[in-house]
């Protein structure tokens, strides 16, 4: 036996192919996202972290989307579809061809967790490590009402006992099952096959594997996880209460790792959110996938920020919106009911208000005025807007891309620019004003006339 686990390999067989019929979904659940990722994206995560060798996809509904989520975790891995649904010890077996293979670590885990973290993953494989045949891992819960409770004695675990099948002392126990467990590579086919279905539904229980492996002579324990961790999805209700954990927990590891956050519970992050030290984050912020945020940097409420990436020192919102391909320089600022969509935003430029800068390169220590418009798509083809540095942009102006300003160059308020403004110019793109003396009191008088007509017309 090795007792070093990182010296075993590991196979992970997920189980995935239920129907989802309570979640009332046109797709599988595993598909559903968490943090803007699929929720078995997490499980194969938090394997990936635990060491394992290869993945054993038990798939059903959308098989092909199911195994595609899981790869884009970044883990090799083959699909075993099952036909029939006799249990999930018969589940396990859909995998059977992936287990032959021989591996020193098997473990079994479920889709629909996407709260599983490495740690009692590589405690369960730590525990075959050191001689034990099956690993258990279970919870302690303050309501085990429902609960398989795990009948342990001596730090053996002596059996699994359904609620309905416990005496009142075994319903006592707040030791749960958490149905996630580690099997023995080399006999996990010996001893999943010797499991029964003497029951009332006639179906194959994994967790018969305990009695089977003792019966045997083997060795069971198990392990405890936090009860927040082995939290399953059904419905979607349960998906919403996963979120708001997983949420919880991020919030919590960005606020412990140094980024203040006003209103924490109003804060919403995406799985792959990279938050550093010393940034304030105000109350009511969404955070898409594809985000970096880097050190000093506010982010005011109300804005969202999706495959963008915040220098150090930078600025946005309030009710400001960054798209994917938006860049904002080292102390670039971006201000209120502002949207941008890449673009870059040069350090220390400002696009404090009322605009839309898409398609565009924004020179460091520019200034674009409010209500400013990067014109970038003339219904087929996008193009792109570039402004130097030290420029000014004058508010309620309109660039017709393809075009450039230069550096250090002035652009007129109220400007329609359709051609490049070279280095220090000052451009006009406005008609000529002119005042029409006492033309307002015939345009009143006319439109008067108009509302009376009407109103007689009404009657």
């Amino acid at each position: 036996m090795t007792a070093d686990r990182t010296k075993r390999n590991c196979l992970a067989v997920i189980l995935a192919a239920g129907e989802s019929t309570r979640m009332k979904s046109s797709q599988s659940k595993v598909l559903h996202p968490v943090a803007n990722r699929p929720m078995i994206a997490h499980v194969v995560d938090a394997l990936a972290k635990a060491g394992i060798s290869e993945i054993a996809l038990v798939l059903g509904r959308d098989a092909e989307k199911v195994e595609a989520a899981a790869r884009n975790a970044g883990v090799a891995s083959t699909v075993h579809i099952q036909t029939e649904r006799l249990g999930t010890a018969h589940a396990v077996l859909a995998a059977r061809q992936a287990i032959a293979r021989g591996y020193d670590d098997v473990l079994v885990v479920f889709g629909d967790t996407p709260l599983i973290t490495e740690t009692p993953l590589i405690a369960a494989r730590d525990g075959l490590a050191k001689g034990a045949d099956v690993v258990v891992i279970g919870f302690k819960t303050a309501d085990p009402t429902g609960y398989g409770r795990l009948i342990t004695e001596n730090g053996e675990l002596l059996a699994i006992r359904e609620h309905k099948d416990a005496s009142e002392a075994e319903r006592a126990i707040t030791y749960c099952n958490g149905g996630l467990m580690a099997i023995d590579g080399r006999k996990a086919l010996d001893l999943i096959d010797r499991i029964g279905n003497a029951n009332a539904k006639g179906e194959y229980y994994l967790t018969d594997i305990v009695e089977v492996v003792r019966a045997a002579g083997g060795r069971a324990i198990a392990v405890e996880a936090p009860e927040e961790e082995l939290t399953g999805c059904n419905t979607r209700a349960e998906l919403a209460v996963i979120e708001r954990l997983w949420q919880q927990r991020r919030r919590h590891e960005m606020m412990i790792d140094g980024v203040s956050m006003i209103a924490p519970e109003t804060v919403f992050l995406s799985f792959d959110t990279r938050i550093g030290r010393d940034v304030t984050i105000e109350p009511n912020v969404v955070f898409g996938p594809g985000v970096t945020v880097e050190s000093g940097a506010l982010i005011h409420s109300f804005s969202h920020i999706e495959g963008a990436h915040v220098s150090a020192d930078a600025e946005v919102g309030p009710y400001a919106r960054l798209r994917p391909g938006a860049n904002l320089g080292e102390g670039a600022k971006v201000g209120n009911f502002t949207e941008i969509k890449k673009a870059e935003i040069g350090p220390g430029a400002k696009v404090n208000h009322l605009s839309y800068i898409g398609d565009a390169f924004i020179g460091a220590h520019t200034n674009v005025g409010a209500g400013t418009i990067t014109c970038n798509y003339d219904g087929i083809n996008k193009f792109v807007t570039r402004i130097g540095e030290n420029a000014f942009i004058g508010s309620n102006t309109a660039l017709v891309a393809p075009v450039s300003v230069g550096n250090g160059a002035y652009v007129a308020s109220g400007s329609v620019i359709t051609a490049d403004v070279p280095d220090d110019a000052v451009a006009f793109g406005r008609a000529r004003q002119e005042n029409k003396e006492g033309r307002a009191v015939l345009i009143r008088e006319r439109n008067q006339a108009i509302k009376n007509a009407k109103k007689k017309a009404a009657e």
